[in-house]
């Protein structure tokens, strides 16, 4: 039971106040006056300031309630590597009795949080806030942290009511070393290098300074490149990408004996190669309306830059014209065809035929730079299957097909073979025809009426023709590749001759096939990390696939279940993956995903440290101790003291209570102090009359 004196005041405070002075005055002139009875006077005028105060005696029945005690422990992933996960436990077993002994002697309930790293890293002081959003702030006595003090939400919680005290995990030696990307640029030219900066850092009480660490750069999985560069200072290195798309680059240091982790001691970094020009040499072997097709396909695309070699009066035209009045300049043959061939990304022939205008050595040129990487598309005519054809050239070796002598001239419908159904190039074209597919298979689209007949086709056959001829081929030789379109009427599609036809997506494709374009490659492995999942997605030309293998960034391995969503397409997800790079393989396909940052934000720093958490510790009054040294004592400390001491911390003594009753009693009742008043005066006006 707690009394107290309260005031009920009948007027304002202020108004009682200067009343107060205002007798206090008056009184001091009676007193120097020698007024006889003044004291009485006094008292009368003190016992009415009483009254219209209004005093009150308060009594409280009061429960005393436990103090609460709040135990955070951190259970992320950095507070796992070494010895920690035993120094946590250990810690929690030994504040779970110390809490309970000096809860006999001072009633302190203990509420244990337990928290776990997510994508954004370790939100331990957002766990704290949000358990003591739901508390009464007048009982919390202390939080308690026991973590590694690597937290990444620093500032969701500026001030506490009570002290905060950190036990750190691991060790005042523990070191680490960690790959740092500064920067990377998004976009790259292909062929063209571009600047990558990193740093590798040692962190914690490294040994030794200085020195150099090795690194390996592997892109697109090609063989790793090697350097050494110095430690604790940023370097440049050069990077090259060879082809379009995305470029995945993966750097990495190999782990130091002593470091805490190898999780942060790899990155990786995608950038979108992009080509700055197309270069693109067509030759056209005469005249014809298809000529313009191929003009206005190419030119359409201003990042193509079109070189077009057109025979406009063959050696076997004799008109007697002057060849001074037929041409202002010498096409420069020698330097396109032989000097600069390499500078290419595509080699068109439409309908061209040997008529002693190329020399052969022209051509042997032309096959050299296909096996080097390029590509050459043959869009053929009759011409093809005459004894002019460009087979019997230097380029026969490189051409997937053999011309019969044969022209077949009779009305078809172009048409998608099995293989074709499946393959990038030619897959889903029909869904860009200008009519629906008729129902016995029929695509919707217009007609040709020329193709050359060829056999022993040794590439991939993905159109067809009449008699199920042999329409496009593709195949590849040495690092380039090769395409063999048997029919130069694909002008007609352009012309909307019956509706026309997807000419310009199967052209557009064809070119983006041979110039090597990732998204049309037909044996590829892809992963995408998004919304804590990873996309696999497999794209073949066989029936079937063997299993799909996914190595987790901690190095476990699991199958992912495929399922055939289209000819030829694969498609899997990994859910709930972990945070990091996934390695995927598929036979002799790999890739890699990245679900998050490459390197966690856990194992950014995993050295244990207090500073990020020094201001609210600071701030409460508590103590950052290292378990290490051993478990601090506990003990209760009054509110707004001191809370921590060599050897030892302390939780506040808040005294809560819980009001059960209250009983309010008047001390001067009106009628009381109006008599007593009044009987003062009495007394005070008999002395003034004698």
């Amino acid at each position: 039971m707690i009394g107290s004196v309260v005031l009920d005041p009948l007027l304002p405070l202020p108004v009682i106040a200067g009343l107060a002075v205002l007798v206090a005055l008056v009184l001091a002139l009676a007193v120097w006056r020698r007024l006889a009875g003044w004291w009485l006077r006094a008292l009368a005028a003190l016992v009415i300031l009483i009254a219209l105060a209004g005093p009150s005696l308060r009594q409280e029945d009061r429960s005393p309630v436990p103090n609460i005690a709040l135990v955070v422990v951190d259970d992320s992933a950095s507070n796992r590597l070494g010895d920690r996960s035993e120094q946590r436990e250990r810690a929690v077993q030994g504040l779970d009795a110390a809490l309970a002994r000096l809860g006999a002697t001072a009633p302190l309930d203990v509420r244990t949080i337990h928290v776990t790293d997510t994508g954004a890293g370790t939100q331990l002081l957002s766990a704290l806030s949000s358990a003591m959003a739901e508390l009464p702030a007048d009982r919390v006595a202390g939080a308690i942290l026991v973590t590694d003090g690597q937290i990444h939400d620093q500032g969701a919680l500026s001030a506490f009511p009570a002290p905060v005290h950190v036990l750190l995990t691991g060790h005042a030696a523990d070191w680490d070393r960690r790959l740092v990307v500064e920067t990377a640029p998004a976009f790259a030219i292909v062929g063209e290098p571009v600047s990558l900066s990193l740093r590798v850092e040692d962190l914690g009480a490294a040994p030794g300074s200085g020195g150099t660490a090795p690194i390996s750069v592997v892109l697109d999985g090609a063989e790793p490149q090697r350097f050494d560069v110095p430690v604790n200072q940023s370097v440049t290195l050069p990077v090259t990408l060879q082809r379009g798309g995305m470029n995945v680059l993966q750097i990495a240091t190999p782990q130091v004996a002593g470091e805490l982790t190898d999780r942060n001691n790899a990155q990786i970094v995608s950038i979108n190669g992009v080509r700055d020009r197309l270069r693109v040499l067509l030759v056209s072997g005469e005249p014809y309306p298809g000529e313009r097709t191929w003009r206005n396909l190419l030119k359409s695309d201003s990042a193509v830059d079109l070189v077009h070699f057109t025979i406009l009066r063959p050696p076997d035209k004799q008109d007697f014209v002057s060849v001074f009045e037929l041409s202002l300049i010498a096409f420069p043959t020698q330097e396109l065809f032989m000097e600069k061939v390499d500078q290419f990304d595509l080699i068109i022939f439409d309908r061209y035929k040997r008529r002693g205008i190329l020399p052969s050595s022209y051509f042997e040129n032309i096959a050299r730079y296909v096996r080097a990487g390029g590509a050459l598309l043959i869009a053929s005519g009759d011409d093809f299957a005459g004894a002019d054809s460009l087979y019997r050239s230097p380029l026969r070796d490189l051409l997937p097909v053999e011309p019969t002598g044969r022209v077949i001239e009779e009305g078809f419908k172009p048409r998608v073979s099995a293989i074709g159904e499946r393959h990038p190039v030619t897959a889903g074209l029909e869904e860009h025809a200008p009519h629906p597919t008729a129902p016995d298979g029929t695509p919707g689209w217009g007609r040709w009426f020329r193709s050359v007949e060829v056999s022993a086709p040794q590439g991939q056959v993905v159109m067809q023709g009449p008699e199920d001829a042999p329409l496009l081929v593709l195949s590849r030789e040495g690092k380039g590749r090769v395409a063999v379109l048997t029919s130069d009427e694909a002008w007609l599609w352009s012309r909307g001759f019956e509706g026309g036809g997807p000419q310009l997506e199967l052209l557009r494709r064809l070119a983006h096939w041979l110039m090597q374009e990732p998204e049309l490659e037909e044996e590829v492995l892809l992963g995408t990390g998004e919304n804590g999942m990873v996309a696999v997605t497999r794209r073949t030309l066989s029936d079937t696939i063997p299993p799909v293998i996914a190595t987790s960034p901690s190095g476990t391995r699991s199958t992912v279940a495929m399922t055939e969503t289209a000819p030829g397409r694969w498609e899997g997800r990994i859910d709930q993956a972990e945070n990091g790079a996934w390695k995927l393989e598929n036979g002799d396909q790999t890739a890699v995903a990245v679900v998050g940052p490459p390197a966690p934000a856990e194992f950014r720093d995993p050295v244990s440290t207090g500073a990020l958490l020094k201001p609210l510790v600071e701030a409460t009054r508590g103590g950052i101790k290292r378990l290490e040294d051993g478990l601090p004592d506990i003990r209760m400390v009054r509110a707004g003291r001191v809370a921590e001491g060599r050897g030892w911390i302390g939780v506040a003594d808040r005294e809560a209570y819980q009001l059960r009753d209250i009983r309010q009693v008047e001390l001067a009742p009106a009628w009381l102090m109006l008599l007593l008043s009044l009987l003062l005066l009495v007394a005070a006006w008999r002395i003034e009359g004698r």
